[in-house]
């Protein structure tokens, strides 16, 4: 500089104010999101999906949401109180068929349009939001890769966004939206090979609260159905069948077989339900008993494929994954050896 000018460091503030002009349209908490996730790595990634699962045991608070799938969007609201006594969580849909669910510490009670009332005890919660707050993370880096991805807003709030990337393309990809001093989880996405869009739960409403709501500690103190413990509910034994399946996408292993009848018929069906930690598949065996077609019906991210198999046997898998790996799993199902009924 000539020796008559004086330099005068900028301000924090005029910094960024210049950082931005060079990026038009860009938001100021963009361009810092963006100069901090350069530098964020994997284990960065799994620092923040463990912070989320620390925030939902440790906050109050009441969360507005909706889950859009093929274009049908639901209303949903989940809130969560934690005290000295219990932890309690409540899952409601607002619209249509009254559905809810209490968790207090390790009993859920279900409440759904149709069905009597029930309490589980060591069961999860419905669904993926669920799934994501309790999941063994450990287990579920075996076959997906965590990665930061930048910073944005949801529901006007800052949050830091993860992608848990599949290590093979057999599975959907998930996206979570991590507000950003708490750490909870306010979005979560469900995506395809090509980062389309399968399903989505969106928050719009977080309500962090300093104390557990009157109207959730009220529900903590009201009488629920008795608990009865999962393996005492479903009491059809553990059996090995006679087939398994010749391949599984990646990550995925058999988590129970049993024999019982179809709920509200007489027939009885092979089960067997396949995980990886974070995602569930129901796959069914039966008799065929007339000649059918293949049937597919999606939903959003769940696949539900019924078809004929090369043995003359009825298979129908149900789940949240593509359905190519659907039919690829109903397609590899064999029998173990003759004389297993499925030959």
């Amino acid at each position: 500089l000539p020796g008559d000018v004086e330099f005068v460091e900028p301000s924090a503030g005029e910094w960024l104010a210049s950082a931005c002009a060079q990026c038009p349209g860009v938001e100021l908490l963009d361009t810092l999101g963006q100069a901090a996730v350069d530098d964020l790595s994997a284990d960065d990634a799994v620092t923040l999906l463990q912070q989320m699962q620390r925030a939902y045991h440790h906050y109050n608070f009441e969360l507005s949401l909706i889950k859009v799938r093929q274009g049908t969007i639901e209303p949903l609201r989940f809130s969560h109180a934690v005290s000295e006594e219990s932890e309690l969580s409540h899952l409601i849909y607002l619209n249509g068929r009254p559905s809810e669910y209490l968790k207090l510490d390790d009993q859920i009670s279900f409440f759904e349009a149709g069905h009597e009332p029930y309490t589980l005890a060591g069961a999860r919660m419905p669904g993926l939001w669920s799934a994501f707050l309790t999941m063994n993370l450990e287990r579920v880096f075996e076959s997906y890769d965590p990665v930061v991805t930048g910073r944005n807003r949801i529901a006007g709030l800052p949050v830091q966004v993860v992608r848990l990337a599949p290590k093979e393309a057999t599975k959907y990809g998930f996206v979570v939206w991590l507000e950003q001093s708490s750490g909870l989880l306010l979005r979560l996405d469900l995506i395809d090979e090509s980062g389309a869009l399968v399903e989505q739960y969106m928050g719009v409403e977080l309500r962090v609260l300093p104390e557990p709501s009157r109207w959730l500690k009220s529900l903590a103190q009201a009488k629920l159905p008795r608990a009865v413990p999962v393996a005492q509910a479903y009491q059809a034994p553990q059996l090995d069948l006679g087939w398994a399946p010749g391949w599984l996408p990646e990550g995925f292993v058999i988590m129970s077989t049993d024999r019982h009848p179809l709920v509200g018929t007489d027939q009885v069906v092979d089960y067997m339900m396949i995980s990886d930690g974070l995602v569930d598949v129901s796959i069914y065996l039966a008799a065929a008993e007339a000649p059918m077609g293949d049937e597919l019906v999606r939903q959003g991210a769940t696949s539900l494929l019924r078809m004929l198999n090369d043995h003359k046997v009825e298979v129908t898998v149900v789940g949240e994954v593509p359905v190519s790996t659907a039919q690829r799993i109903a397609e590899s199902l064999h029998p173990l050896a003759k004389g297993s009924g499925h030959d």
